[in-house]
């Protein structure tokens, strides 16, 4: 269920922005709208739909409009024209009043530089969002105590905020932003000013959070493998504009353009993908009953040399051309005693730890999801393809073609059977 739909929302800043919105809306480009009116194209027609308790990840470089965008989510700036829905309330249409019951109820924000008072301890900060809200001194403390014990601050409560890190800094910002029990928190850069290390901590400190929470999360970032890393879906602007939305493997398989595909060059795609992506569809399956020489005839049809055997729609192991002959010789009624172990690896494994498998063995690997159930023969030119996709064109070495015409086609039957 969407949590928030941004429909159709355009900002102009400038003196007289509705003056300029209907040749925005026209398509008049940001660099001519400048020149003609002085006026600056923040944001054009961005559509979005965030998903209840997801980590939604907007990202893109300096001056793309992300900032601006989340900043629209509670008004903090006002759109020139379109629609901000929250549990289906239009954000746009609320009075001042309303506007601040649903900024402290609604939403929390965590900021780029931390947003801390100085003045105040790590406790009163962590409990200002309680303090504005009204609730008393002894319920909001118990409750920033709560939150910053948490985020792994506890005994750091009478600290003030300069004798902290940068990274401890930024937990007192999310426990401030937690503790107000908002149902939307917005993350703009949070992690950005961080060292690489404690970012990736609060990294894990945040999904350990949400495993928890559930909260819906809209985080604001301009790095990719950030974006890839936190986000369940993830848009990608570029000057004001909308260029790609998807998940995180729609992405990374499919860049809409040059300006994504520029995103993508340095990523680590095996901490990406996992074994799904690298599956080839089952074209052939056996029972634990299947009659031996039913067995080798369709295997035979199919030019295989095994073929994986269920029980039920767990995976029991593999059965080889070489095993069903064996089994007629015997004649014997099923196969289920000439079932071989079959490799395999869950669904959800890194195509790092995939490739890892492949390395210290030739032999064929399945891929399982929950309780065994088989979903597919693991493919190993697809691995190959999606880690080193600038590969995938390149034809095989001359001595590798040479070196037999067995190992090719021995590749092909593993990566088709099943």
């Amino acid at each position: 269920m969407s949590k928030i739909e941004v429909k159709n929302i355009y900002k102009i800043f400038g003196a007289h922005p509705k003056k300029w919105l209907e040749a925005a809306q026209g398509g008049m480009s940001k660099e001519q709208l400048l020149a003609e009116s002085g006026h600056t194209l923040g944001l054009r027609d961005i559509s979005l739909s965030i998903e209840e308790g997801s980590i939604y990840v907007i990202m893109g470089l300096s001056g793309s409009g992300k900032s601006t965008l989340i900043r629209h989510f509670n008004r903090l700036i006002e759109p020139s024209a379109g629609h901000i829905l929250v549990d289906g309330v239009d954000v746009v249409s609320l009075n001042k009043r309303d506007l601040e019951v649903f900024r402290q109820k609604k939403m929390s924000m965590v900021f780029q530089r931390f947003g801390l008072f100085p003045h105040r301890t790590v406790l009163d900060n962590a409990a200002y969002g309680l303090t504005v809200q009204g609730v008393g001194r002894a319920e909001r403390e118990k409750r920033a105590r709560e939150w910053l014990e948490q985020v792994g601050l506890s005994g750091f409560e009478n600290q003030y905020p300069h004798q902290l890190s940068g990274g401890m800094q930024q937990r007192v910002g999310l426990a401030r932003a937690l503790a107000t029990d908002a149902e939307i928190l917005l993350m703009d850069e949070a992690f950005s000013a961080l060292d690489p290390l404690i970012r990736r901590e609060m990294q894990d400190q945040l999904l350990q959070l949400q495993a928890k929470l559930n909260k819906t999360i809209v985080f604001i970032t301009h790095d990719l493998d950030e974006a890839l890393r936190l986000g369940n879906r993830i848009a990608i602007l570029k000057d004001g504009e909308l260029v790609q939305e998807g998940t995180p493997e729609d992405i990374l398989l499919n860049p809409a353009n040059d300006y994504v595909q520029s995103f993508l060059q340095d990523v680590n795609r095996t901490k990406v993908l996992n074994a799904t992506h690298a599956v080839n569809p089952a074209r052939l399956t056996l029972t634990m009953r299947s009659r031996p020489a039913h067995a080798m005839d369709r295997m035979r049809a199919l030019d295989y040399e095994y073929a994986p055997v269920l029980d039920g729609k767990r995976l029991a192991g593999v059965l080889t051309a070489e095993a069903a002959e064996r089994a007629i010789q015997d004649g014997v009624r099923d196969v289920s005693r000439y079932v071989e172990d079959l490799a395999s690896v869950p669904a959800t494994a890194g195509l790092g730890e995939v490739l890892a498998q492949l390395v210290h063995s030739d032999q064929p690997v399945a891929v399982t999801g929950e309780d065994d159930e088989f979903i597919g023969m693991l493919s190993r030119k697809k691995v190959v393809e999606l880690v080193t996709p600038a590969l995938a064109d390149t034809p095989a070495p001359a001595d590798d073609a040479a070196a037999g015409q067995q190992a090719e086609p021995e590749l092909e039957h593993r990566d088709q059977a099943a």
